[in-house]
């Protein structure tokens, strides 16, 4: 694959509107958002149709692409840290991705500029095992509105497992965001899969309507007849997390949303012995590749009532009396931080913060930090990068 150029298209509809912001290929070993991104800009250039706002497609880390492999020198979807993005214009330490990361981050200040209203963004990314397309978000209100217009599964929950994912520190901004897996890194249907999901994007930012184009409607076809009868929502409940000195090795046959027992091998590492699963689960993003920190995921379903609590209880604003809960205060000079004794507050602790909207949790023996996101509900006056 020869050098893409960073900005695959662009196209401005007639009427202001929002910003749909597409990245694809953030993994260089993950082509098949870039080539959905410009199949998508070709039938726009060439039917013209009716839209408001304007979509803008990203290529992400050109050099890996061009190399054919998940990164150079680190991953470039783990360095969107904000101490890291704070220093990048002036950091040099001779990493591939720095580059990159630069010149990225350039180019989406240059997009935004001083667009005023909604920011969507859309990541595009396969992986490497087989199985039906799925989006996954961070768990605002806001975002699971954008998630509806996507008739896949929707993963929840997947952020608070990852440090340095660009989808997260776009989120923490004001953006709307979501990931779309569109499944295995070469297989036939991928490219079509991100094509369907670039149109639903379209129609759910509000840029297009559902009856514009056969385009739209197709897509809404091949992503509802792809999901089957899999649940529409679920939550990460485990992540195996991975070194290169592990020599992890997956077990073969597994795919996403394959269901797995309690108890069952799943994969082999020699510092580890034999991996087995901890609950009776869905198991998602199996690492068939040699890049890679993230062994597999477990997921549970998600019953939809469960949402309409959770939308219920933050619109009622309910966190701001989370710290009379027993074991639960408030962290000193950390606003929005909630710090939970676990001896004090055991029952359903992480469900019940996570139908307040608390998501991120960092652990330290008896206790963790959960804290609010920002913008559930609703949106900055203005988005800056």
């Amino acid at each position: 694959m020869s050098r893409q150029p960073r900005i695959l298209g662009r196209y401005d509809g007639q009427e202001g509107g929002p910003l749909l912001l597409c990245l694809g290929g953030i993994h260089g070993n993950e082509p098949a958002g870039v080539h959905a991104l410009q199949r998508v800009f070709e039938v726009l250039r060439k039917t013209q149709p009716k839209m408001r706002g304007t979509i803008v497609g990203l290529a992400g880390n050109l050099r890996a692409l061009e190399a054919k492999t998940r990164y150079l020198d680190r991953d470039l979807n783990r360095a969107w840290l904000p101490d890291r993005v704070a220093q990048i214009a002036t950091l040099e330490d001779g990493c591939a991705e720095t580059l990159e990361q630069r010149e990225l981050l350039d180019a989406m200040r240059n997009v935004v500029g001083t667009h005023h209203g909604e920011i969507y963004f859309l990541d595009l990314h396969t992986s490497s095992a087989e199985g039906e397309p799925f989006a996954c978000i961070g768990d605002t209100i806001r975002n699971r509105k954008f998630a509806r217009s996507f008739p896949v599964p929707v993963i929840l929950g997947l952020e608070e497992q990852l440090e340095g994912a660009l989808l997260e520190h776009l989120n923490n901004l004001g953006f709307i965001t979501m990931g779309f897996e569109g499944g295995e890194h070469h297989s036939n249907s991928a490219v079509g899969f991100h094509e369907a999901a670039i149109w639903r994007a379209l129609v759910g930012a509000g840029c297009l309507d559902d009856e514009t184009l056969t385009e739209t409607r197709h897509a809404t076809a091949i992503l509802k007849k792809s999901r089957g009868d899999l649940p529409q929502w679920l939550g990460i409940r485990y992540r195996h997390a991975i070194t290169d000195e592990d020599n992890f090795q997956m077990r073969p046959g597994y795919r996403n949303f394959s269901q797995v027992s309690k108890g069952e091998i799943v994969a082999d590492a020699p510092a580890q012995g034999e991996i087995k699963t901890y609950y009776r689960s869905r198991i998602l993003l199996p690492l068939y590749q040699g890049k890679g920190n993230d062994g597999f995921f477990l997921a549970l379903d998600v019953a939809p009532a469960w949402l309409t609590l959770s939308r219920w209880m933050r619109r009622m604003r309910l966190d701001r009396i989370v710290h009379w809960l027993p074991g639960v205060s408030r962290v000193k000079d950390e606003p929005g931080a909630i710090r939970v004794n676990l001896k004090v507050a055991r029952w359903a602790t992480v469900e019940i913060f996570h139908l307040l909207g608390f998501r991120k949790r960092r652990i330290h023996g008896d206790y963790f930090i959960v804290r609010r996101r920002k913008f559930d509900l609703k949106g900055p006056e203005r988005t800056n990068l």
